[in-house]
């Protein structure tokens, strides 16, 4: 399994200095559809970026709710601010959890996960961003239960085992959930 780096992630991030500023403060937030919500620690905005512009740069629409919804206040979280991103994961049609080192400090990754695995059953799989190309991936035990996001010639997979591959593109439009 190739996996994503954190120099990859950043590399597209630096491509992409304006483009997430640009589509920031939509307020019509209910219709508006999404292929992919980005569950990630806001200490990794860096590599968040970096991961939206990759995904952008094969076609998918990217919701991060620090870019979409830039108005909502994260030091004072309250019902609204649930309901709102409760509202976003409706409108998505998968969860890609961003997998770093410091995805296991954030209190929201872990209720974004469940929410939407609840909601929308087979839809997350986990991105893993390693060090180097060589590098394994061991996630807290509960992310064994998703699938992992790996590369490929440039092309994405999910993959629940070697035996068991989908191209992302299929995974992110499964009509049967």
């Amino acid at each position: 399994m190739a996996f994503f780096t954190k120099e990859q992630a950043r590399a597209a991030a630096r491509r992409s200095e304006n483009m997430l500023d640009q589509v920031a403060g939509l307020e019509s937030y209910s219709d508006e559809r999404f292929d992919v919500f980005l569950s990630h620690s806001m200490l990794d905005q860096d590599l968040v970026k970096g991961v939206a512009t990759l995904l952008k740069e094969q076609g998918y629409s990217v919701y991060i709710d620090w870019v979409e919804d830039e108005e909502l206040d994260r030091e004072r979280v309250d019902k609204k601010t649930a309901e709102r991103l409760r509202q976003r994961m409706r409108n998505c049609s998968s969860l890609v959890y961003i997998a770093t080192d410091r995805s296991g400090l954030s209190k929201w990754m872990p209720w974004e996960l469940g929410y939407f695995d609840g909601y929308k059953e087979g839809g997350v799989a986990i991105l893993p961003l390693v060090d180097t190309v060589s590098s394994g991936f061991d996630g807290q035990e509960y992310l064994g239960l998703y699938p992992l996001i790996n590369q490929l010639d440039q092309r994405l997979y999910v993959e629940g085992s070697p035996e068991l591959r989908s191209d992302f593109w299929a995974f992110v439009n499964d009509p049967y959930r």
